[in-house]
């Protein structure tokens, strides 16, 4: 089975929501792919899950087990495992991808959805479905 990786700065909002819509929908297709997501810096959010993803899946009837139980930090192992790389924010995440782990950074794709302090959820979680769903209309 082939994985896609999602990546963002506390693996606690944008690329859980972005794995769980992922592997929700892939399973729904039969699509032999799968999703796992990562932090470039976990330390920078507390708890395991954003209130808001936990409400935006539940809204989407999408279980929260299509999502990892709790943040993990980026490794260079992942990005090995995975087929696919995507950073959920090029102007956020370029520069942590570039700092800590510049072999990887021209084999990463950068979405541009920006964290909760910058758009609203209402915008940036649309926006990061609608991504996903277009990414496994491509994917055999």
């Amino acid at each position: 089975m082939s994985r896609v990786l999602f990546i963002c700065t506390g693996n606690y909002y944008r690329s859980r929501f972005a794995e769980a819509v992922f592997n929700h929908h892939a399973a729904l297709q039969a699509k032999h792919w799968s999703a796992f997501s990562r932090g470039l810096a976990i330390h920078m959010a507390e708890g395991d899950l954003s209130p808001l993803i936990h409400a935006a899946l539940q809204d989407r009837q999408i279980p929260l087990e299509r999502t990892g139980a709790t943040r993990v930090t980026l490794s260079a192992p992942d990005l090995e495992e995975a087929s696919i790389r995507i950073a959920l924010d090029d102007a956020e995440h370029r520069p942590m991808v570039r700092d800590r782990f510049p072999h990887w950074e021209d084999r990463v794709r950068f979405w541009e959805a920006p964290d909760a302090h910058i758009a609203a959820p209402e915008e940036v979680l649309p926006l990061i479905e609608r991504l996903v769903l277009e990414l496994l209309d491509s994917l055999n």
